[in-house]
């Protein structure tokens, strides 16, 4: 078995975590990944158990946000049959089916005071017992725990239990937001560029242009790696254009070409004696409208022009003259 998904970069931010998980993968102990949305906790979760005796064993994961309270418990311990209403026959749990390996809780944080009491038990001395079940089970299951919430916050507001905090902080690492790795933001986005590539039936990737890398460097990420996979594939698909280096990238696919240049004027009814509106140049607003929409048009149609005049209603000649009058004939303009 092979880590399927590896954690790309070489910022010293980035190479001092993974340096304290590759510490920690032989060491039996429970662990505690710490770090904003989409910075990559599950693959720190893979890289521990692979890099561990554990590796032959199974590494299974669970999304705590996910479930309601019940059908967590369930899903991690199991239940007999009869335990609830469809509980037809018993089921194993994922601390049972794991056993020997790695179970990756995420959002450890949201799991109700009840349950981190009964995985407590299991932390401490591996037993449990499944749903509606009397029978003691033990497993021999490493716990790794993720979360983007302050755990200790938590605690002292009574909604996490402190001694399973203690328990599972054996050590706690905490991997850095994209912001503080700009170093490794053209190396994703290649990777994930030659990704889309494969799926979008191109040979090869272009590359992407000074500008585009710029864009992406300039932009803080708050949805970090996973936010910057998506606006690689969304650019590459509107790029459309498997021969040219993309040039243009869409961070926000909610912001529309109009938005920007739509200037909300008060109409007064003859006679109001409110204030004057200040002078407006109309000819002046509607040509920086229309250089926009015909760029933003362009950039998502490759440069184009016959698909461009069709995506904007007009023939290919009126595009044609629209394009000269602005000067908007090369992806520089």
């Amino acid at each position: 078995m092979r880590i399927q998904e590896s954690i790309i970069g070489d910022s010293p931010a980035l190479a001092a975590a993974l340096e304290q998980v590759s510490r920690l993968a032989p060491i039996n102990r429970p662990v505690l990944v710490m770090g904003e949305r989409g910075t990559g906790k599950e693959l720190a979760a893979q890289r521990l158990h692979y890099l561990s005796p554990r590796w032959k064993a199974p590494l299974l994961k669970v999304n705590c946000a996910a479930l309601a309270d019940t059908l967590l418990e369930s899903e991690l311990f199991g239940h007999e049959a009869g335990a609830f209403t469809g509980a037809t026959h018993t089921r194993k749990g994922r601390f049972e089916r794991a056993d020997g390996g790695t179970l990756f809780l995420d959002e450890i944080a949201t799991m109700s005071t009840r349950l981190q009491e009964k995985l407590l038990r299991l932390v401490e001395y591996g037993e449990f017992e499944r749903l509606g079940g009397r029978e003691t089970l033990q497993v021999d299951v490493r716990v790794v725990g993720a979360s983007n919430l302050d755990l200790r916050a938590r605690v002292a507001e009574n909604r996490f239990r402190a001694d399973l905090l203690d328990r599972l902080s054996f050590d706690v690492v905490h991997l850095p937001p994209l912001r503080h790795r700009t170093g490794d933001i053209e190396e994703l986005a290649q990777h994930f560029a030659v990704q889309m590539c494969t799926e979008l039936g191109w040979e090869l990737f272009p590359g992407f242009t000074e500008s585009a890398v710029r864009a992406l460097q300039r932009h803080h990420w708050p949805g970090n790696v996973r936010e910057l996979k998506n606006t690689v594939e969304r650019s590459l698909f509107r790029w459309d254009n498997a021969e040219l280096p993309v040039d243009a990238i869409v961070i926000d696919p909610f912001e529309s070409p109009f938005a920007e240049d739509e200037d909300v004027m008060e109409v007064k009814a003859p006679g109001d004696n409110g204030a004057a509106m200040e002078p407006v140049d109309f000819h002046g607003r509607l040509r920086q409208f229309e250089v926009r929409l015909l760029r933003s048009a362009l950039n998502e149609n490759g440069f184009n022009q016959r698909r461009t005049a069709a995506a904007l209603g007009l023939t290919y000649d009126q595009l044609r003259g629209m394009v000269r009058k602005y000067g908007l004939s090369g992806r520089g303009s």
